[in-house]
């Protein structure tokens, strides 16, 4: 049991779809809250599995570029509630700035006004979870090679899996390409900066682009990425109405059950069903498809402890909003204070789990770092005979480096 437990703590990589799960469980426990308390521990939740867990590829450094992101979220929501103002001071004013008359039709819209404390907040917390949950999918892209999500989608959806990935890893391509370009002009003395400097990165950033996009394209087709067998047109018809089907009863089912007003049985029987027509169908198209994968990820313990964690922290905020919905939500009139409760700081603790139980990445040494380098075994010189003075000169690297000397 130890020798397992030892095992699984070696450096390895851990499958994306585990990841994947594990973030949009804290994507789920972000959307259902604008404590901006929880919210904030969230992103920190994320950013510390992140700096645990992630290693030196390309994808694992644009994490900090989704932060920079859910700033400029954050940032335009509140000038957005600043500039369409209510129209009339209800709380407390911060700024009283001149409202621009508009014509009839814009009716119900507002240009400026009294810049309210409530409806800054409002714009605050609302922007705060939307950037939460990029930055949660970031962590996904920052923590899983899209790559190698690719090899885990079915053979059904491969050109759907395709298309995802190439958009997945387009952010990470463009920070190494930008980063890149920005040393080699800093190895040739370019000295340029703002608008100037934009100029000359912009274009080799766009080339570089290109170039990967291309080389991916070539690398599935020589592989035979997606390559139909001939089936009837039948069969064909028939798995894709199948799936069809499935996918419009997977979206009625899971609408039903996150709808309070729908009624319980039409999810309970919806989704399930969904499911298993999509399934088949599935199956049914995954057999026209020839395509095969070295090297498989597998799923082994550590894969459902992190998914485990991500599922578990999005639950018991789910559960939170059934038995306290008022400390996921604090009041904005009257203003409160937001307050964080025992259930979702519990459900925190298990999102950060995978920062310890996660294996370590399997690290690669980066060009430029010192490696250390055994010396090469000593080459035998020929037998000595008996009765023959010794050589002085020893043999093998060790001699003749001595002799250079």
């Amino acid at each position: 049991m130890a020798a397992r437990l030892a095992a699984g703590r070696l450096p390895r990589t851990v499958h994306p779809g585990a990841w994947w799960i594990w973030a949009l469980g804290l994507a789920t426990a972000a959307s259902r809250t604008t404590n901006p308390l929880l919210l904030a521990l969230i992103l920190a939740v994320a950013g510390y599995v992140v700096a645990n867990r992630r290693g030196d590829a390309p994808w694992a450094l644009a994490f900090r570029m989704y932060l920079f992101l859910g700033l400029f979220v954050i940032v335009m929501r509140v000038l957005f509630r600043i500039l369409f103002g209510v129209g009339a001071a209800s709380g407390h004013v911060l700024l009283d700035l001149p409202e621009l008359p508009l014509p009839a039709w814009a009716a119900g819209i507002h240009l400026f006004g009294p810049v309210v404390l409530e409806h800054v907040l409002g714009g605050c917390y609302d922007g705060l979870r939307l950037a939460t949950m990029i930055v949660c999918l970031g962590a996904a892209n920052a923590l899983a090679s899209p790559k190698r999500m690719l090899k885990a989608v079915p053979a059904a959806l491969y050109e759907v899996g395709a298309a995802v990935v190439v958009a997945l890893s387009v952010a990470p391509q463009l920070v190494e390409s930008v980063q890149r370009v920005r040393r080699a002009r800093r190895l040739r003395g370019g000295a340029q900066r703002g608008m100037r400097a934009l100029r000359s990165i912009a274009i080799p950033v766009l080339q570089d682009a290109l170039d990967r996009s291309l080389a991916l394209a070539a690398a599935m087709d020589s592989r035979g990425y997606g390559r139909n067998r001939h089936l009837p047109r039948t069969i064909r018809l028939l798995t894709g109405v199948l799936t069809l089907v499935g996918l419009i009863g997977v979206c009625v089912g899971v609408y039903a059950l996150l709808d309070g007003g729908a009624p319980r049985r039409l999810g309970a029987t919806m989704l399930p069903g969904g499911v298993v027509i999509a399934g088949i169908g599935f199956v049914l198209t995954g057999r026209r498809i020839d395509r095969s994968v070295y090297l498989p990820d597998r799923w082994r313990p550590a894969e459902f402890v992190v998914a485990g964690c991500g599922i578990g922290a999005g639950a018991l905020v789910h559960l939170t909003g059934r038995i306290d919905a008022g400390n996921l939500y604090p009041s904005l009139s009257p203003l409160a204070w937001p307050e964080l409760a025992p259930l979702p700081a519990l459900a925190l603790v298990v999102a950060v789990l995978p920062a310890w139980l996660a294996p370590p990445p399997s690290e690669t040494p980066r060009f430029g770092t010192n490696v250390p380098v055994p010396a090469p075994a000593p080459v035998p010189g020929p037998p000595a005979r008996i009765g023959a003075p010794a050589d002085p000169t020893p043999t093998g690297p060790a001699g003749k480096e001595n002799s250079v000397r």
